[in-house]
């Protein structure tokens, strides 16, 4: 796992707290930290999900250390009820790209090395490269602006339509010299193309729509008592977890005080809040690993409330 530092590691583990025999699904897998923990701390199972076939065949080579306690499933955790078929007692998320598909340029996930415009944590389907190069100007501009939240989605978006006009897009540099060259530099220090590159891999890999799927398959797998704990790493994944928790513990329940016995509308609760407010890394943890800056830890205890039907958030 060189390379990998597990953001809120002693905090996932404490919010899973792993007992003996417990099955616990790791959703997002990526380097397997969070899954090492785990299976350290009790004598539990872990099923690993990961659409990236690199991280079936890390997690693969973990398990023959870890007494085959270990089982790993290729495919979206927002199929994790289809995937793992049985009831579990925690599931934990880890949110966004992983620090192997950053670090490695061919991947395409980052603009610190040139490397292919891809951006896909399957390596199949659409790439960014076929975003860039094919969508129309507003089409993109709305995926930058709505999911890298850029405030100069538009003049982005037209240089990119106008470079392509020149020569294909073809490398995270290209890119990422276009954007530079239209957006500036801003107090924090952020690099300009920070958020262009947030917005196409979000949409590429429908992150978004996966953790909405995902949240709502843990509340079906999920047993009574069982322990959903989530982290994420910027406004808008946590915004649609947060919403998950207070709709699903009953925080958005239309109540009459003079019926206090009765006057709750909706579905029952089917989770019980675990931290009001989230978790967030350490100074030290931040100064250790720059990554953790942003993350935050959400976590809720399953009620024994039937599942809701419809789309989680």
């Amino acid at each position: 796992m060189s390379g990998h530092i597990p953001v809120l590691l002693k905090e996932i583990v404490e919010a899973v707290a792993p007992q003996d025999d417990d099955i616990i699904i790791d959703g997002t897998f990526g380097g397997g930290g969070y899954t090492k923990a785990i299976l350290d701390g009790a004598r539990c199972r872990v099923f690993g999900i990961d659409r990236d076939p690199d991280a079936i065949e890390r997690g693969k080579a973990l398990s023959k250390t870890l007494d085959n306690r270990l089982e790993m499933f290729e495919g979206c955790y927002g199929d994790m009820a289809a995937l793992v078929n049985q009831k579990v007692n925690a599931v934990v998320l880890d949110i966004g790209v992983s620090s192997f598909q950053i670090d490695e340029a061919d991947r395409g996930f980052s603009f610190r090395e040139d490397g292919p415009l891809d951006m896909r944590m399957a390596q199949s389907g659409e790439s960014a490269a076929d975003v860039v190069n094919t969508y129309e100007e507003k089409e993109l501009a709305d995926i930058i602006y709505k999911y890298g939240e850029e405030r100069h989605s538009r003049r982005v978006a037209k240089a990119i339509v106008e470079a392509r006009r020149e020569e294909k897009i073809t490398t995270t540099g290209q890119l990422a010299k276009i954007v530079r060259s239209v957006v500036w530099q801003a107090k924090d220090k952020i690099d300009p193309a920070t958020r262009t590159f947030q917005g196409l891999r979000i949409y590429v890999n429908d992150e978004l729509g996966e953790l909405m799927r995902g949240l709502a398959a843990a509340e079906e797998l999920l047993l009574p008592g069982g322990r959903l704990v989530v982290v994420t790493f910027h406004s808008l994944e946590d915004r649609i977890v947060k919403k998950f928790f207070k709709e699903r513990s009953g925080g958005n329940a239309r109540t009459n005080r003079y019926m206090p016995d009765g006057g709750d509308t909706g579905p029952q609760a089917t989770f019980k809040i675990i931290n009001r407010k989230p978790v967030a890394p350490s100074e030290e943890e931040c100064r250790e690993n720059p990554r953790a800056r942003s993350s935050k830890l959400r976590a809720g205890l399953r009620t024994e409330a039937p599942t809701w039907t419809g789309e989680a958030a």
